[in-house]
Formats: structure tokens, sequence, C-alpha cells
């Protein structure tokens, strides 16, 4: 992973979803506004899916196997 900065990339992306996560549900649970920690948190999801998929040179405009694989990153969403 050293020698690869997308992949750094990626995990670090995932590891801010998941501490975004966290932080909803706990404003969620204190009844306080969460609606710009969800704006991040689609920001921050649309950054990786874009990563994923242009960090495959094999995809040719398709999305690449990896992005079909759920990334352990929960959705948090009233509803």
């Amino acid at each position: 992973m050293e020698d690869d900065p997308d992949a750094y990339r990626v995990l670090r992306l995932r590891a801010e979803i998941l501490e975004l996560g966290s932080a909803i549900r706990q404003l969620q649970r204190a009844g306080l506004d969460d609606a710009a920690a969800q704006l991040l948190i689609a920001r921050k999801r649309a950054m990786l899916e874009h990563l994923v998929k242009t960090t495959n040179p094999a995809c040719d405009g398709v999305a690449p196997v990896t992005a079909s694989v759920p990334l352990n990153t929960p959705d948090i969403r009233r509803g």
C-alpha cells in the first residue's frame, strides 16, 4: 500500500465515511439536526465511488468489479 496512493485514499475515505456514520447516529440519538453530516457523507461516498471507478484501468468505462462489492459503509438515512 505504500506504493499505491490511491489504495491509501480509498482506505482513508472509507474510514471517514464510517466516522461520519457514527457521528450521524449520535446526532440522531440526541435529536439534533444531521443534515450537514448527511450531505458530507453523500459527498464522501461519491468521491469513493469515483476513485474506485477511475483507478481501475481495465474497466474501459464500465464499473469495475470492486465497485460492485459492498464497501462495508453503512447507509444512514432517515426512513
